[in-house]
């Protein structure tokens, strides 16, 4: 008789499964020659519906009227707090000075603690050309342009396309200056999503990896494992065996979301957006879904693995009341 098999239960692709190490992941793009940001970042205020005419090649609804679920990014203005050098070093890239605005925001203190004499003094990039290898963007949200009911703003650096002589011109043009989403990205654009998922807490091995439960008539225990490892290894092998453990809250990126359109203004259902509240600045519908709960920040970088830019008309935004009634 063959022996029984079946595949393992649960993903090893992400391990250790341990909590996030902050609410909004650190900011990593591929290289592009275009000297501009290579990422910006928005707040999830919740998904509806569009209907547009499929313009895609090929596709079984050419030319038809379709309807398709988006997810409403609300992306407020980012503001260059400062200038981030490194250099490189047998360790890899080091931080080899940060340049601080002269203006810094009163809500940046909320935050971080605020140089208390900023200077930008951009002397030191060409007395130090020789010694930096590459430049990055320290940015900081804007919550209160929102209707997220939110002041205290997040911090972190975005980096920049182009060789490293455009990105410290780029850099100098735009030190205390405010960034938008239209400045990076375009409607039809086919974006990588970043975000932290759903926490779900400490979970067991039948949630957490979708394992079997065991038999009615097995002892002790029904949805656990079993058996922990082989016997001649004298310990638990890592990220072999399901266990219970911690539930989401983890970083993902989603490739290729196309990026349906961009305004700015008010886009609400009636009653707002539910466990968010309004949408008052620029906005970014994405299609699909992307990860993480409503209000949490995710990252919006330039496709990776994109493939050609489809631009297709929105006729219509469906914003039916969101409240039940």
């Amino acid at each position: 008789m063959a022996k029984g098999h079946k595949p393992r239960a649960g993903s090893r692709a992400f391990w250790p499964r341990k909590r996030a190490k902050r609410i909004f992941p650190s900011t990593k793009a591929p290289h592009s020659e275009e000297t501009l940001p290579l990422v910006f970042a928005g707040y999830k205020a919740g998904m509806t519906q569009v209907v547009y005419t499929d313009s895609k090649k090929g596709s079984p609804t050419e030319g038809q009227d379709v309807v398709r679920p988006v997810t409403v990014l609300e992306c407020p203005s980012l503001t260059v707090c400062g200038i981030r050098l490194y250099q490189k070093t047998h360790y890899g890239l080091r931080t080899l000075k940060t340049i601080w605005s002269e203006k810094l925001s009163k809500t940046l203190s909320r935050t971080m603690t605020v140089p208390k004499n900023p200077s930008s003094s951009l002397d030191f990039i060409d007395s130090n050309r020789e010694k930096i290898a590459d430049v990055r963007l320290m940015v900081h949200t804007n919550p209160h342009l929102s209707g997220l009911g939110k002041k205290k703003p997040e911090v972190f650096e975005i980096p920049l396309g182009g060789d490293i002589d455009q990105k410290l011109e780029y850099a100098k043009q735009k030190l205390g200056q405010e960034i938008k989403a239209s400045d990076v990205f375009q409607e039809g654009e086919y974006v990588d999503s970043v975000a932290v998922t759903k926490g779900k807490g400490y979970q067991g091995p039948v949630r957490r990896f979708g394992i079997k439960i065991r038999p009615r008539k097995h002892e002790k225990k029904r949805r656990h494992s079993g058996v922990l490892g082989v016997r001649n290894v004298a310990r638990v092998l890592p990220g072999k065996i399901p266990m219970a453990g911690q539930m989401g809250f983890q970083t993902r990126t989603e490739l290729n979301k196309r990026i349906v359109k961009m305004d700015s203004g008010q886009l609400n259902p009636s009653g707002g957006w539910l466990n968010y509240g309004s949408v008052k600045s620029d906005y970014m519908l994405i299609e699909g879904s992307v990860p993480g709960p409503k209000k949490r920040l995710v990252i919006i970088r330039k496709g990776a693995r994109a493939p050609e830019k489809l631009s297709t008309e929105v006729k219509e935004i469906i914003l039916e009341s969101q409240q039940g009634a």
